[in-house]
């Protein structure tokens, strides 16, 4: 899998300081923008994070390429619904020849492993032929796709390009970076967040998984995979 920071709104700080300035002040947005000294920003940023009024946070955003990754992974992405997605289409996209995701606890296990890739043999066989009984009744290209992608496992690689602002951001690796997420979308998530540090730590330096900021597990005892204690 692969994930890459394909664009993000430029001078992220400076804009989400205007935004929250603009508030207060007797001059227009444009001039705020212009005007506003470095350290000013910086100052509002700082307040901003310590108060927890992030509403400002909206009017930064960052679109990822995120590829190689598995359906199961991007049915649980587009849950977080205050983001805009668009994935590669299995109705126009051939998958005869379809690549998949293989779980890290199926790879080390020799036996489930042959048996995993034996499963996804005799799917890309089934699509196959199902295709090609679809095309000889006269049901061609993308329409013989989308009947024969029903056979297509959750394993299934696809890519997918994500747009979310920083709210929405703090929010995801919240959940996603957590020790108790799916490996895969966590690892995304990680890679996601790293990214987003490097182009503005003032904003997600502290963020990640509940815990981080915290310092206590707020899913309770049952749930907590004990790196922290569990709220009581």
């Amino acid at each position: 899998m692969q994930v890459e920071l394909l664009y993000h709104t430029p001078d992220p700080e400076r804009a989400i300081a205007t935004a929250a300035r603009l508030c207060y002040a007797p001059v227009g947005a444009a001039e705020l923008m212009e005007t506003m000294p470095e350290e000013r920003v910086r100052s509002v940023l700082s307040t901003i994070m310590g108060s927890g009024h992030f509403s400002t946070l909206e009017h930064a955003s960052y679109t990822f390429a995120v590829d190689g990754v598995s359906r199961a992974l991007t049915h649980q992405l587009v849950r977080h619904r205050i983001a805009s997605f668009n994935q590669q289409s299995q109705r126009y996209v051939d998958g005869s020849d379809f690549d998949y995701l293989i779980p890290p606890e199926i790879r080390k296990n020799p036996e489930a492993l042959a048996r995993f890739e034996g499963i996804m043999r005799e799917i890309g066989s089934a699509y196959r032929d199902l295709k090609g009984l679809l095309e000889e009744a006269g049901r061609t290209g993308s329409k013989a796709n989308e009947d024969a992608r029903f056979v297509l496992p959750q394993a299934t690689a696809s890519n997918i390009v994500v747009t979310m602002n920083c709210r929405a951001l703090l929010n995801f690796f919240e959940h996603r970076c957590c020790r108790r997420a799916q490996w895969e979308i966590r690892h995304v998530a990680d890679e996601m967040l790293a990214l987003c540090r490097g182009v503005l730590p003032e904003v997600f330096g502290l963020a990640g998984a509940k815990c981080e900021r915290l310092r206590y597990c707020p899913e309770g005892e049952k749930f907590s995979c004990g790196r922290f204690p569990a709220k009581a």
